[in-house]
């Protein structure tokens, strides 16, 4: 709810989520979408299905990797918006890159994968080409060759990939359509936009803002339905050249479905307030478990 209400606060009506938590799958996709239900943002759903934390096997499956299919299966079959998630090719066999892409075309939706973030995933291509559809979408492309043969649209996470040391993904070199990402550092996408632009201008002198913005926009395509959202801006000239340039600009009021779910910079729907106290309980909570650890 709290990542939800920041991404609301920050003029984000939509997100397109990835999320794993091997000791609570089971049910976890609903209890995301019915806390950005309740703020008020629109969200597409999955959970990353890897064979990385073990367990018994049928076949090339782990069992964590199969909860983790089932959980996207029930979650799609009971009318939830989203998509089949997996984390990266190198933490999942053969037959889980199989079942996810399988079980994806069964509901007709996507599959969200991590791509070639470092090196150690640089051979997805060769395990993924197979399977992709243009519906997927391959989150960093960081190590991918110009030429990878994956279709999909390729999700640039600029932020996360400085972050993490990775390296840089050049975008501009793909023939696939390219939309920007946070990879869950925050739903500021005005700020993602800038660093974007900056870092795309530091690899080439030539780059201009138009680029990062033409991602920017590629995200109503994956989610058209907030293409109607409509948000006031505390800046008037909401242009990439503008904006390349000027930050602090907020949003002053948001409005979802016919819905004002933000006026004057604050949630109609929940108290932030009580939101951020909730977090910030249960961040003691797992700081606490975690000083306990050996």
């Amino acid at each position: 709810m709290l990542g939800a209400l920041e991404a609301l606060e920050s003029g984000c009506t939509a997100l397109i989520d990835h999320h794993e938590s091997p000791e609570a799958i089971e049910g976890s996709l609903s209890v995301i979408a019915d806390a950005c239900a309740e703020v008020g943002v629109r969200a597409s759903c999955a959970y990353g299905v890897t064979d990385r934390h073990g367990g018994g096997r049928a076949g090339g499956i782990s069992e964590g990797a199969r909860r983790g299919l089932d959980e996207n299966d029930r979650f799609l079959a009971g009318g939830g918006q989203g998509m089949v998630g997996m984390h990266a090719a190198f933490t999942s066999s053969d037959d889980t890159i199989a079942a996810a892409a399988e079980l994806a075309i069964r509901h007709g939706v996507g599959v969200h994968v991590h791509v070639a973030e470092g090196p150690a995933d640089a051979d997805a291509p060769e395990r993924l080409r197979q399977h992709s559809k243009p519906d997927w979408l391959l989150v960093h492309g960081v190590h991918l060759a110009d030429d990878h043969g994956l279709a999909g649209t390729i999700v640039h996470n600029p932020r996360s990939n400085m972050n993490n040391a990775v390296g840089y993904a050049r975008p501009s070199r793909f023939a696939n359509p390219v939309a920007l990402g946070t990879d869950g550092i925050g739903a500021a996408m005005l700020d993602e936009f800038r660093l974007a632009y900056v870092r795309h201008r530091e690899d080439d002198v030539s780059a201009s803002p138009d680029d990062a913005w033409r991602w920017l926009g590629t995200g109503w395509e994956l989610m058209p339905e907030a293409g109607n959202d409509t948000i006031t801006w505390s800046y008037d000239q909401m242009d990439p050249w503008s904006l390349a340039f000027t930050t602090g600009v907020r949003p002053l009021e948001v409005v979802v479905d016919g819905e004002v779910v933000l006026r004057d910079g604050v949630s109609t729907r929940v108290d932030a307030g009580e939101v951020r106290a909730r977090a910030a309980e249960q961040a003691r909570r797992l700081f606490a478990r975690l000083e306990e650890m050996p």
